[in-house]
């Protein structure tokens, strides 16, 4: 029996697996890493879904891998989260990327509201906005049982705010005269993914470059507290559904059960991240686990683009990206701002 549902699972893995290295090759030729293996799996896989989306032999598979090979890959992603660590190189930049959060969850909840948005794509822009891009979409999306459409959309509207900050961080930066430190941060907190943080902190020198990398993995912590928070949201929705659902308690006993909806694999982020902080855990296997996280999560990412289609994105449409150029925008101010306001600039 579990042989069958392994060569079940296994031409929708595989196919994953091949369109993850082709677009690690991809990020390879690039002469600056200016888009990550991610979004260019993600992208390659919307653009085979056109042909495969008959093809049900890799259904399983990529639900397994979209789901399940997912979830490990956050789990191996904890072990390279050493919070004291990064706590310490990022001790400047907390309360500029406290006040970017507040922006992006609270503003982005509005916003949301008001273009009428689901609040699981709502929210997704506004963590893969305000934290890390796609790892942060990445990691909550297992947790709110997010469509892979949505998921799909807060990658697409996260990247374009990315490309175009590339070319107009530096510009502004040396417009306004900001130091290196001053300018690292400011990317540090209002760029989104980690490859972009790279390419816009470099642009400017090797100062910034240097300085916006350290605060990155500062803003990456906050996908701890982020996961754990939507985990209890998710919870409550789902004990809320099942109580409207119910007629009687028994009949919501057997409708809803914590331990069968709880997203176990945050406890094992969790345990993995507290492991880097407490013990000195060797730089090789924290390399080697980022790594593996790292292609796994590319893994991932291709299987949700080859689930989804340019058609059923289009039904959501520009609404969205509106949503991520506003709360984009409002980060770029708000992480200005508050730079201004410490005497940082």
């Amino acid at each position: 029996m579990k042989v069958l549902k392994v060569l079940k699972v296994f031409p929708g893995i595989m196919l994953s697996v091949g369109v993850a290295l082709v677009a690690c090759w991809i990020e390879n030729l690039l002469p600056i890493h200016l888009v990550g293996s991610a979004v260019i799996a993600m992208f390659i896989g919307i653009i085979l879904n056109h042909f495969l989306r008959n093809t049900k032999v890799f259904t399983s598979g990529l639900k397994f891998t979209s789901k399940k090979i997912l979830k490990f890959a956050i789990v191996l992603l904890g072990l390279s989260l050493n919070i004291t660590t990064i706590l310490n190189v990022g001790k400047m930049s907390l309360t500029v990327m406290i006040f970017t959060l507040l922006t992006c969850f609270g503003g982005g909840y509005f916003i949301g509201k008001a273009l009428g948005l689901n609040w699981k794509l709502s929210n997704l822009i506004s963590a893969g906005t305000g934290i890390c891009g796609g790892s942060a979409i990445a990691a909550i999306a297992p947790t709110i049982d997010a469509d892979d459409n949505d998921v799909a959309y807060a990658m697409s509207a996260t990247f374009l705010f990315d490309m175009a900050m590339i070319v107009l961080f530096p510009i502004m930066g040396q417009a306004m005269g900001m130091s290196d430190q001053a300018f690292g941060i400011w990317a540090g907190t209002a760029v989104n993914d980690t490859s972009s943080v790279v390419a816009t902190g470099y642009a400017f020198s090797e100062g910034a470059g240097d300085f916006a990398t350290m605060v990155k993995l500062t803003r990456t912590l906050a996908i701890i507290p982020t996961v754990i928070v939507f985990a209890f949201v998710q919870l409550r929705l789902k004990r809320k559904e099942a109580l409207a659902n119910s007629q009687n308690g028994s009949e919501l006993k057997a409708n809803f059960s914590i331990t069968k909806i709880f997203p176990w694999f945050i406890l094992g982020f969790l345990a993995m991240s507290i492991l880097a902080s407490v013990f000195e855990v060797p730089a090789a296997v924290v390399s080697g686990t980022k790594s593996a996280s790292k292609f796994l999560m590319v893994c991932a990412l291709a299987a949700i683009g080859l689930n989804t289609s340019f058609s059923s994105m289009r039904k959501a449409g520009i609404r969205p990206m509106i949503h991520g150029f506003i709360i984009s925008v409002l980060v770029v101010i708000v992480a200005l701002v508050v730079e201004i306001a410490m005497g940082i600039v």
